[in-house]
């Protein structure tokens, strides 16, 4: 089991560079285990990692292994222990979502895919130092009732069932941070209400699952 946390740390943290939503060694991914938390260690390029580089931080904040974790360390621990439902974290610093983060703007409710983050807004997070308590309080506070935010003049956090969900939510994150960058290039984007939005939450209960059903209201049948 360590050993298969350990490499989806490895795959995520690779992919999530590859992908561009952190450049050289800045961001970091945890996933939750039996005694605390798995995470990238501090200060490695992600394409050089091996399971032994993989940190361990237990539920007290106690750190094991050859390498020391994530300088956030403390912020993935206060998220989990904040969200017991959430199973991995993923941190980047995307250019779309840090540059609005510098402005200390949240994501309001311009497009309804907004709600893929679990609410009418993808909030800021206030400014605290990195690596800090306070940061960690922060961002939890951002995150309550959502999946994700951003972290004022930082970057991005993403949280998921599973290290591929949190990923899949920072990359959604970071294309609508795009969109809403470009929007604003034009005019004040409109807004969605929030009596609109609560449909949209509410039709994302069951958004993207398939199962088998004998017949659909809208089929074709005569």
């Amino acid at each position: 089991m360590s050993l298969t946390l350990r490499t989806a740390v490895i795959e995520t943290a690779q992919a999530m560079s590859a992908a561009g939503l952190s450049v050289g060694t800045s961001g970091n991914v945890s996933v939750r285990g039996r005694r605390g938390f798995f995470i990238t260690p501090t200060g490695m390029p992600y394409a050089s990692l091996r399971p032994h580089d993989i940190a361990e931080v237990d539920w007290k904040g106690r750190a094991e292994g050859s390498r020391l974790p994530s300088s956030e360390w403390r912020m993935h621990l206060d998220v989990f222990a904040a969200r017991p439902e959430v199973g991995a974290i993923v941190h980047c610093h995307p250019p779309h979502g840090t540059s609005l983060s510098c402005v200390r703007r949240e994501i309001p409710a311009f497009h309804y895919m907004v709600a893929v983050a679990g609410g009418n807004s993808i909030r800021c997070a206030r400014y605290e130092t990195f690596g800090t308590a306070e940061l960690a309080a922060a961002a939890v506070e951002a995150l309550q009732d959502r999946r994700a935010c951003l972290l004022a003049n930082h970057g991005m956090l993403a949280l998921g069932a599973t290290p591929q969900d949190a990923l899949k939510l920072a990359s959604e994150v970071e294309n609508l941070a795009g969109q809403y960058l470009r929007a604003l290039s034009i005019g004040e984007p409109a807004v969605l209400d929030d009596a609109e939005m609560q449909r949209v939450l509410e039709k994302f209960r069951t958004y993207g699952q398939q199962r088998p059903r004998p017949h659909l209201a809208w089929s074709s049948q005569k």
